[in-house]
């Protein structure tokens, strides 16, 4: 018998000075059976820092990702349908980022594990020129202290300040700081 997602429901409330974005969103999540909570956080943390001041241009959705190799692990498709920007969680080989470089008009990485530095050096000639990728590195013991946060019923505050991240609820808040392995050309 196969395993079924878990649902989780988020209240994210996001005040991203950088972008000048600050707004509420209420989301359902589902846990892919093989995903850990740190990969799920990671994704809601992607969501938070990508997320449109608008839907005008076609809201950010979270896709099908480990059930679905053809989807990563959120997407934004404007409203005809075009795919505006590719988000992947992970340690995606360079076929697949270029890939998603030939899909998208721009692809996001946001690399988490201690490994990550390693998988970049291995890939970075081969996807280096692809002017609409950025890839950041999340510090992995940052990460799993996030997985600390993740409950079937969560409300995160998300604060993006000067390349500063905190993200955590009422008991708990963890700081980011994300590395640019590379950013978009």
């Amino acid at each position: 018998m196969a395993l079924k997602a878990t649902i989780f429901k988020a209240a994210l409330q996001i005040a991203d000075m950088d972008r000048n974005r600050y707004a509420d969103h209420a989301l359902t999540v589902a846990r892919h059976p093989s995903e850990n909570d740190e990969r799920l956080m990671v994704r809601l943390l992607a969501f938070a820092l990508n997320v449109p001041a608008d839907d005008h241009g076609g809201a950010l959705q979270f896709t099908r990702g480990l059930s679905d190799a053809d989807e990563p692990a959120l997407w934004q498709l404007d409203l005809t349908g075009r795919l505006m920007h590719w988000i992947e969680v992970g340690q995606p080989d360079e076929r697949r980022i270029a890939k998603a470089c030939g899909r998208a008009d721009r692809v996001t990485v946001y690399a988490f594990s201690s490994s990550a530095p390693i998988w970049w050096a291995g890939i970075e000639a081969k996807v280096g020129k692809l002017r609409n990728l950025e890839v950041w590195q999340l510090p992995a013991e940052q990460t799993q202290a996030l997985a600390t946060l993740a409950e079937r019923s969560m409300q995160l505050q998300v604060t993006v300040q000067e390349g500063q991240i905190w993200m955590g609820h009422a008991e708990h808040t963890l700081e980011i700081d994300p590395k640019a392995f590379k950013r978009a050309a």
